[in-house]
């Protein structure tokens, strides 16, 4: 049984280059606020490789991942 994987986004960190949305554009969209914003509670298995991908590409860090 695989673990439950959600996303977060620390908003004082993004600064919106939009690398996550790019990455996995089911899971992360720039919002009119300059800032990434998570669109799914839980992380679909099918797209934990993008979600890991996107919080390791960040520039800033503001992505992080865990499981819950």
């Amino acid at each position: 049984m695989s673990e439950t994987l959600h996303a977060h986004v620390d908003e004082q960190v993004c600064v919106g280059t939009g690398m996550c949305e790019a990455t996995a554009p089911d899971l992360f969209e720039v919002g009119d606020d300059g800032t990434s914003h998570v669109l799914l509670d839980v992380v679909p298995p099918e797209l934990a490789a993008a979600a890991r991908k996107a919080a390791e590409d960040c520039p800033t860090r503001a992505l992080t991942l865990g499981a819950g």
